[in-house]
């Protein structure tokens, strides 16, 4: 049987914590349904329970800068239509809009969480819906911020149709059977950061001017689908990363205006471990379209449109051959050369090599320079005629000619 609380609240917050008695007052799976009003914060839910505000109610549960607003100590919880407001400061103990471990089968739908250090903070959670939220942290620096979302040992996730924006990172590590669809993330440090996890699923999801879009360490079984990542802002300004992990997939994206388009960092060590699949994405109008530290190996690169970047691939380290890559179908707006038989192939490979270029790759000092008409001319002579051998990046033996 399932009960309904009706609770009407027209004044602003009192002494008083009537949500709380209500929630303890209540049967297990009851409903709570708020009216219009400002609820005290520091509540605990400890039973199955959906705490929905009315339809067109302005519900606002609310704490006085102290402390986590919602702790969440049951299974079966739904938090929906809410404003979640003004969590404590303290990093130490995580303070958060809403906080919950060793729980399954939670729902937080169409709530609004702003002024919250963490936004939703869980760890060791199973079967895990976030929808159609509004997310920020603090009003500070981003490395003074806390997670918009922070999940911990997480399975069976679904982040879907929020809006991620002033935040710190989505961290989420060592979890598994994560979907992320159709949010938006705006202004973070790392909008999207995963570690130690696997079975991931990035779709459809828009990026702007945060430090980092994504960043993958030690992931694996990851597919990043038809993304938009545009306007890198802060010192890094990178649109993914890859740093380890195996058998990743990033497809279809939109990688515009950015630093680095994708940041690839291989150990060598790890060569066996590792395989990346780089097809038919838009990479264009970055200062670099691919970047990789150390290594260039393991890496499937086709139907990719590359233009209008002032370098399509940059390597930072130099000494270690190339090893186990298929390039090939892709459109570079670099390519010079010809295509005699109409068959939109290039006649020629397109050969990527280090003249003079090399000096600000592994120099950063010179990179101050970096696209100066003293660099572009003595990089030109080097190209006419080399007093040293350039160095070997990459080489696409079938670009396409024109899209």
């Amino acid at each position: 049987m399932r009960y309904l609380f009706l609770l009407i609240v027209t004044s602003f917050m009192l002494q008083a914590n009537p949500l709380q008695d209500a929630i303890d007052k209540a049967k297990p799976n009851a409903v709570i349904e708020l009216g219009s009003g400002i609820y005290n914060g520091n509540i605990v839910i400890n039973k199955p329970l959906k705490i929905i505000g009315k339809k067109d109610a302005n519900v606002i549960i609310k704490n006085s800068g102290i402390g986590t607003i919602i702790t969440i100590k049951s299974s079966d919880v739904l938090l929906q239509n809410l404003t979640i407001k003004s969590s404590g400061h303290r990093k130490e103990v995580l303070d958060s809009g809403i906080k919950g471990e060793g729980i399954n089968n939670i729902t937080i739908k169409n709530c609004h969480i702003e002024d919250a250090l963490y936004g939703i903070n869980l760890s060791s959670v199973k079967n895990l819906k976030i929808i159609s939220n509004f997310i920020s942290s603090k009003d500070e620096k981003r490395p003074l911020r806390g997670d918009g979302i922070k999940l911990w040992y997480a399975t069976n996730v679904t982040i879907k149709n929020n809006i991620i924006q002033k935040a710190r990172d989505t961290h989420i590590d060592r979890s598994n059977n994560i979907i992320i669809k159709y949010n938006k993330y705006l202004d973070n440090r790392f909008a999207i950061h995963f570690e130690y996890s696997k079975n991931i699923f990035i779709e459809n999801n828009f990026f702007q001017y945060n430090d980092v879009g994504i960043l993958t360490e030690a992931t694996k079984d990851i597919k990043i689908l038809n993304n938009k990542l545009l306007s890198g802002k802060g010192a890094a300004r990178i649109a993914i990363v890859l740093k380890g992990g195996s058998n990743i997939l990033v497809e279809k994206n939109i990688i515009k205006y950015n630093s680095k388009g994708l940041y690839v960092d291989a150990k060598p060590s790890k060569l066996k471990k590792t395989k990346r699949y780089i097809i038919s994405n838009e990479i264009s109008f970055n200062l670099e379209a691919l970047h990789f530290h150390a290594i260039i190996a393991n890496n499937v690169i086709k139907y990719n449109k590359i233009h209008d970047n002032l370098e399509d691939v940059a390597k930072d380290i130099i000494g270690y051959k190339n090893v186990n890559n298929v390039v090939e179908y892709n459109y570079w707006g670099a390519y010079r050369g010809f295509d005699r038989n109409h068959d939109n192939i290039g006649d020629t490979p397109y050969i990527i090599k280090r003249y003079m270029d090399r000096l600000w790759s592994y120099d950063n000092k010179i990179k101050f320079f970096y696209g100066s008409v003293v660099i572009a001319l003595a990089n030109f002579l080097c190209e006419i005629a080399p007093f040293s051998e350039p160095e070997f990046i990459l080489e696409d033996r079938k670009p396409i000619f024109k899209y």
